[in-house]
């Protein structure tokens, strides 16, 4: 996938495209059915997919501090919408210059002389340029005069209810992941590469990863059963306990924190992950965490002691969760 990061970065051969725009956070069911909608498109017309998004997320430059949780960091985005089969992703970055264009600015600058687009697939609630000037019916009659065709693609659901990032992180929210997982269609999971912490988990022995969010604030927090995949290759062995089975062949289970770390006061939001039976070095890996049952909220001890004895139940929970003797 060809990742073009502004319109200064476009070549010859972007030129001319089947696209499609949005945050497309999380990149759930919903988004998912749009680029199958866009790619089978492609395919009629002989043309390459392109997804336009942007970083920052538009409500995150307007209201940084009033801003949803991210449910996907711009690299996490990007794996997903890769994965998917999307041939380009055009990133613009949204600041001031892109908030302040008009409407009919962003459509000939970008969709008809940057990408000659088309083929237009956009949600029937849709609104670009500055004030928020741009919506569905000028983009048909701007594609009725520019010759490209615009499609509204009307709201998905499970059932009967909406698939959306909000409902996603209202699920996150409140611990239900297994609703999260139908709306997204994967298991919830964070990347991240393994930087140092304070290392006391170490001293109580429960030695932990440590992966930034690079999230403004998390979805989700609290005690969690978890899987974890190399995404760097070697650094977890493939060998593992005997006593496992086959089924962790592929990823190593683990518990997780996610929060504050009150008992230290800790200041900053982080995820840390102990992986079960595991004594090696991680760090500088890659990982991907996978969330597989929420075993309580975070909260703060009276004792560094209260908290070890938690932890230490903590993880036969989640090993009873996992399987794992």
């Amino acid at each position: 996938m060809r990742l073009i990061r502004g319109l200064h970065n476009l070549r010859a051969p972007d030129r001319g495209c089947v696209a499609t725009i949005g945050n497309f956070d999380g990149v759930h069911l919903g988004h998912r059915t749009v680029f199958q909608r866009l790619l089978q498109r492609g395919r009629d017309l002989g043309l390459p997919a392109t997804v336009i998004t942007f970083e920052p997320q538009p409500l995150e430059y307007f209201q940084p501090d009033a801003a949803p949780a991210r449910l996907t960091r711009l690299r996490e985005k990007l794996a997903a919408i890769e994965a998917d089969g999307i041939d380009r992703v055009m990133l613009l970055e949204f600041g001031p210059r892109l908030a302040a264009m008009p409407a009919d600015a962003f459509i000939d600058q970008l969709l008809v002389q940057g990408l000659r687009v088309r083929y237009l697939l956009v949600g029937d609630d849709f609104r670009f340029g500055r004030d928020r000037g741009g919506d569905f019916a000028l983009l048909s009659a701007a594609g009725r005069q520019g010759g490209f065709e615009v499609e509204n693609l009307h709201t998905i659901t499970h059932g009967e209810e909406r698939i959306s990032s909000t409902r996603i992180r209202e699920a996150l929210e409140r611990g239900d992941l297994e609703q999260a997982r139908h709306l997204l269609g994967r298991r919830y999971a964070m990347r991240g590469r393994v930087g140092h912490g304070d290392k006391r988990g170490r001293s109580i022995g429960f030695p932990t990863a440590n992966i930034p969010l690079h999230r403004r604030v998390s979805p989700l927090s609290g005690v969690y059963a978890v899987t974890v995949r190399d995404l760097t290759g070697g650094r977890l062995p493939a060998m593992r306990p005997a006593r496992w089975g086959q089924r962790w062949s592929e990823a190593w289970p683990g518990v997780a924190n996610v929060g504050h770390r009150p008992t230290v006061d800790g200041q900053d939001v982080r995820l840390e992950v102990h992986l079960f039976d595991f004594d090696g070095d991680l760090y500088g890996a890659h990982l991907e965490v996978e969330f597989r049952l929420k075993l309580r909220a975070e909260q703060r001890f009276e004792s560094f002691d209260a908290l070890k004895a938690q932890i230490g139940r903590d993880a036969l929970a989640a090993r009873e969760f996992l399987g794992i003797g």
